[in-house]
């Protein structure tokens, strides 16, 4: 399996968010290969985007009856003057962003799960920072938010749909509230 609908997923993230500066290719993939799409701050989107290509390639094992989107792909939204750049990625402190969206996008296939609206998924455990210079130490998975309303969904074909959701980072509080309380509180 690989990069199926880069092509495709390129031109939607381009259409909806704007220019893709560069694509970081893996080299060695299991499962899936993942790929991570950047794209710059721009005059309607002030911050940095990440988003997945390759997780769709394979559907996810959503439950039988539960309309949950089968086919995903991820994106994360960084700080403006977030470092993306080889020499930067030497340090998880840049780098774990992009690591947290491969964990996430192969999680469902390699133990045949799904992710969906108000997943929370810690970073080990117990959940422990994602980096020395971070507390967020896990993520919910939420509909993407400040993107233009075509973004959310890319029809494939008739069979095939791919859906964009958010990665939001969590601290230890937020994702005790969210296991005691549920999304809608913490939300």
């Amino acid at each position: 399996q690989g990069e199926e609908c880069i092509e495709e997923i390129s031109s939607h993230i381009e259409r909806h968010l704007g220019k893709i500066e560069t694509i970081f290719h893996e080299i060695v993939s299991d499962t899936v290969h993942i790929d991570v799409h950047w794209v710059k701050p721009n005059e309607r989107f002030p911050f940095v985007r990440l988003v997945t290509s390759g997780m769709s390639d394979l559907p996810m094992a959503t439950p039988d009856g539960h309309d949950a989107p089968r086919y995903m792909e991820l994106m994360i939204s960084l700080q403006a003057d977030w470092r993306i750049d080889d020499e930067s990625f030497k340090d998880e402190s840049w780098y774990w962003p992009v690591r947290l969206l491969k964990v996430l996008a192969r999680l469902p296939h390699k133990f045949s799960t799904w992710l969906g609206f108000g997943h929370t998924v810690p970073h080990g455990d117990p959940p422990e920072p994602y980096a020395t210079n971070t507390a967020f130490c896990g993520s919910i998975i939420l509909p993407s938010v400040s993107v233009p309303e075509g973004f959310h969904k890319l029809p494939i074909s008739p069979d095939k749909e791919i859906t964009f959701y958010s990665v939001v980072p969590l601290y230890a509080e937020e994702m005790n509230l969210k296991l005691r309380k549920g999304t809608d509180e913490l939300l």
